[in-house]
């Protein structure tokens, strides 16, 4: 993690969860971490949590990452303060249970918004920001097992996910989209797509919740998957990361 040293990370969806756990072990590591979220004020207690040393390296800021004017703000500010981005963590995701077949077409989208188009307009900013300075830098999607196959539903009922499932196979899709891009536009930029199976956060559903029990990943191991990525060497991309809990039946 050398190279890293006081480089700036931008980590969506940083005020619980994942992002949480993320945000802490890159600011542990050495970095200096721009955390992002529509619930700030939970970020800034998570500064204090902090030792007193490290709590300036933990910047909060306001951002709703399916707004492209909240976004735009943002990273102009982080780019103002900071000077730029070196590494994107797209973490920001949203579940709102419901079957597709009847829930409001305006909810619908506000998943796709989050969880697709927050990804697309997050990383525009940070390659822009790596392209322009000549920096490899490296963006890592926080994705999901559901990006890559459906589950069959658990009894009777009828299956809550709804559009969860389809946006987090466009993250699989948006990855691959993505190399190729960086590539063909002569950078050595990485991207990293990194799916757990369940994970004990709040957006998890309860009907997987007690579906699972125990059997569940916690937050630190992601972000743990995370570090790893970015660990390897310049000529070395992780892809695609896929994290189970022993036991997941699924």
């Amino acid at each position: 993690m050398d190279r890293w040293q006081n480089r700036v990370a931008v980590v969506t969806g940083a005020s619980s969860g994942i992002g949480s756990a993320i945000a802490v072990d890159l600011v542990n590591a050495g970095l200096v971490v721009v955390g992002l979220a529509r619930r700030v004020e939970r970020i800034e207690e998570l500064q204090k949590s902090l030792p007193a040393t490290r709590r300036e390296k933990l910047i909060a800021l306001h951002c709703d990452v399916g707004n492209e004017s909240s976004v735009k703000e943002a990273f102009d500010t982080i780019e103002k303060q900071l000077g730029g981005i070196d590494i994107l963590v797209n973490n920001a995701g949203v579940a709102i249970p419901g079957q597709l077949v009847d829930m409001p077409t305006a909810t619908i989208q506000t998943v796709v918004q989050t969880n697709i188009m927050g990804i697309v307009n997050c990383t525009q900013r940070a390659f822009r920001s790596m392209k322009q300075r000549n920096f490899d830098g490296h963006i890592i999607l926080i994705n999901s097992i559901l990006g890559h196959k459906l589950f069959s539903p658990m009894g009777t009922n009828a299956p809550n996910v709804n559009i969860y499932a389809p946006s987090k196979h466009a993250v699989t899709a948006l990855t691959e989209m993505y190399r190729q891009e960086f590539m063909g536009l002569g950078t050595r930029i990485k991207i990293t797509s990194i799916s757990p199976g369940v994970v004990d956060t709040e957006i998890l559903p309860d009907s997987f919740r007690e579906a699972v029990g125990k059997t569940m990943l916690r937050p630190q191991d992601i972000s743990q998957a995370v570090m790893f990525t970015l660990s390897t060497p310049p000529h070395m991309q992780v892809h695609e990361m896929i994290i189970k809990p022993v036991g997941e039946m699924f």
